[in-house]
């Protein structure tokens, strides 16, 4: 038995997850803590994803600030738990992403492991997708492992859906090796909307979509990106879709009211998860939700009135926290590296062969 800790920082920029883990015969969430992502270090980390004026001190600096605020999230968890530092085996850090171009070869997460290292004393695991890319693969998803492990006893196809900034999907089915994918566009164009019409970082509960209407001519026009033809193993990001996309094909098509656009938005993000299913696994007898959007009732319900043959549920129904799931992810990601475990799934990723993925930075 050993306790590991992983710390999460996803596309949505809403703040840190931080989860600590029990790792025996199975895996176990024992506690968590959430900070805020302060708006300056949001804004800045979302400029640091596309080029700009001085990117190299600024991301520095950027990261520096990230693991200040990881750094005080660990020690506050422990306190409560009553744990020192030398009780937990590593801390699996997953850090900020910031580009993530695998065609061009390279994929960027900043988040100063050596100084994460030396402000909890703690050792440290961290770049999990680098040694994948190297690989040949797409550095992600690297969640389906884990989604294989924590499911593993259930009988019959399963799949499971994270829906963060991006959706991608797990596909487990007994007698196959694990396989995923992204599916697309998650929250990121819904938050991006609602961010920019009413000042709001998100749609709670899709309550806003809801009083829309799906525009046909502009879900069309946004279903044309090649990036939904093609088929896993494939992975997206910021790079791609993000709100100049969005005002890309707004501008070439006639005006529609902000809550229909928002409609589509969701729209397109439930059809591309549904398509991206039937296409790699049609008789997916239940569909797991986890990340932000399994709070999102509205995108929640229209998934299950796409699915009709397939139960749709939070993976909290089999006791799984759905917002905790990618920072376990990640504490499991630390324990696999020091225990020599490969952790990435060449049918997801595309890599050559499996990986023992992440570099260590001794306490």
């Amino acid at each position: 038995m050993a306790l590991y800790i992983g710390v999460m920082s996803g596309t949505s920029l809403d703040g840190l997850d931080i989860a600590l883990i029990e790792q025996s015969s199975a895996i176990n969430l024992i506690a968590t803590h959430y900070i805020p992502m302060p708006e300056s270090l949001r804004a800045e980390l979302l400029g640091l994803c596309a080029s700009g004026p001085d990117e190299i001190a600024r991301s520095a600096i950027a990261q520096q600030n990230w693991v200040t605020l990881a750094a005080q999230g660990i020690h506050t968890l422990l306190a409560q738990q009553q744990l020192k530092p030398q009780d937990i085996r590593a801390i699996g850090s997953h850090g900020q992403t910031i580009r993530h171009e695998p065609a061009r070869g390279f994929t960027v997460q900043i988040g100063n492991p050596a100084l994460l290292t030396e402000l909890t004393d703690i050792t440290v695991v961290s770049d999990f997708r680098s040694r994948d890319v190297a690989a040949g693969g797409q550095g992600a998803p690297l969640v389906p492992a884990f989604h294989e492990a924590l499911f593993k006893e259930r009988t019959g196809n399963q799949a499971v859906l994270n829906v963060g900034g991006f959706s991608n999907l797990s596909l487990i089915e007994p007698t196959k090796p694990v396989a995923g994918f992204d599916c697309g566009p998650g929250n990121v164009l819904m938050d991006a909307w609602i961010q920019q019409q009413r000042g709001e970082n998100y749609d709670r509960n899709g309550e806003w979509a809801k009083t829309g209407t799906v525009e046909p001519m502009l879900l069309e026009a946004l279903l044309s990106d090649p990036f939904f033809i093609t088929k896993g193993p494939k992975s997206t990001g910021r790079e791609v879709f993000n709100l100049p996309w969005l005002e890309q094909h707004l501008s070439r098509l006639p005006a529609f009211a902000a809550e229909n656009v928002q409609a589509t938005l969701l729209e397109l993000t439930a059809l591309t998860i549904v398509e991206s299913l039937h296409s790699a696994q049609s008789d997916t007898q239940e569909l797991l939700v986890c990340g932000g959007g399994a709070h999102n009732s509205t995108l929640m319900k229209r998934l299950a009135e796409l699915l009709p043959n397939t139960t749709v549920a939070s993976t909290q129904t089999h006791g799984v926290d759905p917002d905790w799931v990618e920072a376990m992810a990640f504490a499991w990601l630390a324990h696999c590296c020091l225990e020599g475990i490969a952790a990435n799934r060449p049918s997801v990723t595309g890599a050559r062969g499996l990986r023992i993925l992440g570099a260590i930075y001794p306490a």
